[in-house]
């Protein structure tokens, strides 16, 4: 058992955080042409990658920063947009969460990929100081992968920020 910020925290498996959530496209989230609004699926995605930061800290997590986007196919009125989450990795106080967004036609019964990104997500008190996230635990092969690819990718962060910095 881990002793973290005056309590006894066990690490917890990526399944405790994995969450879903769905929308349907309506007009009021399209642009004239009536598909999805870029901004609109990146608001969903940040609530899908905060309900698995959430769950996994068991506390309030605020969104730090969020990785290349790429819009892969369009999604239009009526269409069902399924976002799934979970969390990746945890460094201390931060997570990195993979959310993967699909677009399903129910009447002509297609699924298709619409993005992936990887948000790190902050765990905060409720004064809003930063407090130290339990463990994450990857049990299968396509957990591991992303845990490693989680640690990669926060040194080419670390990288880029380092050299903002330095400017």
């Amino acid at each position: 058992m881990t002793h973290i910020d005056g309590l006894n925290v066990l690490p917890r498996s990526v399944r405790d955080s994995q969450s879903e959530m769905a929308e349907i496209v309506l007009p009021n989230d399209t642009n004239p042409l009536g598909a999805l609004l870029g901004g609109r699926l990146m608001h969903w995605i940040d609530l899908a990658g905060a309900m698995a930061a959430h769950r996994h800290s068991r506390n309030y997590a605020l969104t730090a920063g969020i990785d290349h986007m790429d819009f892969l196919v369009p999604v239009h009125v009526g269409d069902l947009v399924i976002l799934r989450s979970s969390v990746n990795r945890v460094f201390n106080t931060s997570m990195e969460v993979g959310v993967k967004v699909w677009v399903e036609n129910y009447l002509q019964d297609q699924c298709e990929h619409v993005s992936s990104a990887y948000l790190t997500f902050v765990a905060v008190d409720a004064g809003g100081r930063h407090i130290t996230v339990p463990a994450v635990i990857p049990e299968t092969d396509e957990q591991r992968r992303r845990f490693d690819e989680a640690g990669k990718r926060r040194e080419i962060r670390r990288a880029h920020f380092e050299r903002r910095k330095s400017r």
